[in-house]
Formats: C-alpha cells, sequence, structure tokens
C-alpha cells in the first residue's frame, strides 16, 4: 500500500494560525489547511475554552465529513476572577479593537497592586474526527500584567502581558521565540503527544483505520 497524508481542516481562516498549526502536525506527516471561505460561522457561546474549541471543531467536521482542528484560547486575570476569559477578544464590546480592549484592562486593574497582577494565557484546541472520540489539549502560559503596554511585536494583551522570568512582555518577543514558550504552542505539543499515544508516529498508510479518511 502506498503513503498519504491526512487532511485536517483547521476552523480558521487566518493563514497565520495555520502555518503555525502545520509546523506541529508535520512531525506526523498531516497536512492542515484553513477552512473554505464559505464555511459556516460557529457561534463560540460556551462558558470555557474548551467549550467552544469542542464546538467548532466538531461542528467543521460534521460540515465536511473529514477532521477538524480548532482552538480557542485567551487571557485569565486572577484579581479579577479569571475575566477577561472567554471574551478576551470581545472585552470592551463585539468589535473592539485590541488597544480597546487593553484600555480597558489597564483601567479595571488601576488599583490593583503590582503583586497581585498575575495572570495566565490559556489554550484549548480540539481535535475532532468523525465516528470517534473528541481529543483535547490545553496550554497555559503564566505572566502578569502591566500597567501601559511595551512593545510592538505581537497582537491583543501581548504588549501587557509580562513573564516575570524575562523581564519581558510578549510583544517584545519575536515571533520564533514567542511560538517557543506560548500557551497555544503548548497545548499543540500535548495534541501530538496525544496522537503519538494512540499510535500515530509518522506518515499513514492506507490501513490505518485512526485518524485517516
Amino acid at each position: 500500500m502506498g503513503q498519504f497524508q491526512t487532511k485536517l481542516l483547521l476552523a480558521t481562516k487566518n493563514q497565520g494560525k495555520v502555518k503555525e498549526f502545520q509546523h506541529f502536525f508535520a512531525e506526523l506527516g498531516w497536512h492542515v489547511e484553513a477552512v473554505p471561505q464559505d464555511a459556516p460561522d460557529v457561534v463560540e457561546d460556551k462558558d470555557t475554552f474548551a467549550g467552544n474549541a469542542i464546538k467548532k471543531a466538531e461542528e467543521i467536521a460534521k460540515a465536511y465529513h473529514m477532521p477538524a482542528l480548532a482552538d480557542d484560547s485567551g487571557l485569565e486575570v486572577d484579581a479579577l476572577q479569571g475575566r477577561p476569559g472567554v471574551y478576551s477578544a470581545r472585552y470592551a464590546g463585539e468589535h473592539a479593537t485590541d488597544v480597546e480592549n487593553n484600555t480597558k484592562l489597564v483601567g479595571e486593574l488601576a488599583e490593583v497592586s503590582d503583586e497581585s497582577r498575575t495572570a495566565r494565557f490559556v489554550s484549548a484546541i480540539a481535535l475532532a474526527r468523525p465516528g470517534q472520540e473528541t481529543l483535547v489539549s490545553f496550554g497555559t502560559l503564566d505572566g502578569a500584567i502591566l500597567r501601559a503596554g511595551r512593545g510592538t511585536q505581537g497582537f491583543g494583551y501581548d504588549p501587557l502581558f509580562v513573564l516575570p522570568d524575562r523581564d519581558k512582555t510578549l510583544a517584545e518577543l519575536s515571533l520564533e521565540e514567542k511560538n517557543l514558550i506560548s500557551h497555544r504552542a503548548k497545548a499543540l505539543r500535548g495534541m501530538i503527544e496525544m496522537l503519538k499515544m494512540e499510535g500515530h508516529t509518522g506518515a499513514e498508510s492506507e490501513t490505518d483505520k485512526g485518524i485517516g479518511e
């Protein structure tokens, strides 16, 4: 029997995110691509990162009858009882910009001491496979929230999120540095390890009955 690459749909139209996922799944000989431009929009209405990731992956897998990946991530601030959480991208409103979200966060933490500004980025990645159990992997990155942003790299809350052991914000790291330590990278590595435990270790043969199409 010949060899083939398992193809996975990623519930995003962001090519930067697609490349990040491709980098990790290449280890298994699998190809990741974005959903088609006319893919149905999945409403993220769950109250956990895992819930949203699972819903997106399972709906895309069902729509296209093939394995699908999805992720949901955000920022949890201890002094705000975990907010903004699943609302991270729309914390200041449904169509809020990064600047608006950051401004709201800084304002809410104005009276919080430096010692109590701990926070973490959380990522949940789901892999839905028709007829099989959906896998979920998590990753976190611990840090703290500054009173003013630093750095010009990254996006979202990156300029406010400082890594105490480096005294740098995520926006002061190169993309390569960030991808080595990020919450999403940790979740991706976890997913790859889960798949290896299932027996997926390289290019799949046509007789493989696991995730293959």
